[in-house]
């Protein structure tokens, strides 16, 4: 008897595009800092922080899924929230110095697009756009590689409800081992009792 499981496979972050879009985020964030952030102001730690928290919580949040969905719900959407503020830093990195930030239907931004889209995409990819001269560009490009991440994540939190709902959390797939290791230990035993009711009698000897 095979005795089913109630601990699903966890981890495998590596294959979420959100952690591949949020790894570029933070190597890129740690190289735009250095440039173009003075190392005297505040945001240079806000913004490496709010990038290595993206990405930590959704390595986090993959490994905890075995044992808590809720957790692993919880530190996706503190990952969402990293990155909705380090959007923001480079979204005033514009707006204080008169850059522009630039519309969906710019040739840049649809580029940046195609880009994302293709597979494998590593920093190597966008490293171009990350370090151009142009700190316009810089930090376009990053805001960018940031809404990816986020959009990627919003879709994550809307299928980690969806498995809750259908799946439930450890303590349903307990309940359900449990029901389902009974259910085969009965079998088992009917098939046991059936198989000795079938069996021939011996024959019973003459008396003498």
């Amino acid at each position: 008897m095979t005795q089913p499981g109630f601990i699903p496979k966890f981890g495998g972050y590596e294959k979420l595009l959100s952690y591949q879009k949020a790894r570029v985020v933070y190597k890129g964030t740690v190289y735009f800092i250095k440039r173009w952030v003075p190392r005297i102001s505040r945001t240079t730690d806000q913004m490496e922080q709010a990038a290595r928290s993206g990405k930590q919580n959704i390595i986090e949040g993959s490994l905890a899924s075995a044992v808590s969905k809720e957790t692993e719900v919880k530190l996706t959407g503190v990952a969402l929230a990293s990155l909705g503020e380090l959007l923001e830093d480079y979204r005033d990195f514009l707006f204080v110095r008169d850059l522009p930030e630039w519309p969906p239907t710019h040739p840049y931004a649809r580029h940046l697009s195609q880009l994302c889209r293709t597979p494998g995409a590593d920093y190597e990819t966008f490293r171009k756009g990350i370090e151009h001269d142009d700190p316009a560009i810089c930090a376009n490009v990053l805001a960018g590689l940031t809404r990816v991440a986020i959009r990627l994540l919003n879709g994550q939190l809307d299928r980690l409800e969806r498995d809750f709902v259908t799946e439930g959390g450890l303590r349903e797939r307990m309940t359900r081992a449990r029901l389902e290791f009974r259910r085969q230990s009965e079998s088992i035993e009917q098939q046991r009792v059936a198989c000795r009711n079938t069996m021939p009698k011996p024959p019973v000897s003459p008396s003498s």
